[in-house]
């Protein structure tokens, strides 16, 4: 399995360390979102970032969505092929999303390490608490996928 990790807060005022992790993890503005594989390490980052992320437990289908949608190769084209163009067959995109699902996006060649997502419709709650006491920040299981359809 992976995780979806969705920024949710800019970083004035973050500490160096909290900067520098979010630069690792490929969030570089609110709204950005990544996938990461489910290693220890990774869990420590997010654990460390908790006040400015939220993830959870993905799925094939939302990988999928997002590849189709939201997904650019490191040139900056879309990967279900240019406007005017036939796009991707819908296996190759089942197929990255499984390769996705299993190496996380930052490892994936071909594809850029983040997704560009737009607010979420309905907005965010507070962005100041985290998600088991009515905010949007930190872990919050199978809902983020709920999050990210919302954010497409």
């Amino acid at each position: 399995m992976a995780w979806m990790v969705v920024r949710v807060r800019g970083s004035i005022h973050a500490k160096r360390e909290i900067g520098a992790t979010l630069r690792f993890l490929h969030l570089s503005r609110p709204n950005h979102a990544t996938v990461v594989p489910e290693d220890a390490s990774f869990r420590g980052m997010l654990t460390r970032v908790q006040g400015y992320v939220t993830w959870g437990e993905t799925d094939e289908e939302t990988v999928g969505l997002l590849l189709t949608s939201r997904g650019r190769s490191p040139e900056g084209r879309p990967l279900t092929g240019e406007p005017g163009t036939a796009p991707a067959p819908p296996a190759d995109v089942a197929a990255l999303a499984r390769t996705v699902l299993a190496e996380g996006l930052p490892r994936v060649p071909g594809v850029r390490p983040l997704f560009r997502l737009r607010a979420p419709k309905g907005g965010w709650r507070s962005t100041k608490k985290p998600y088991t006491l009515g905010g949007a920040l930190g872990y919050r299981g199978r809902a983020i996928n709920d999050l990210v359809r919302r954010m497409l």
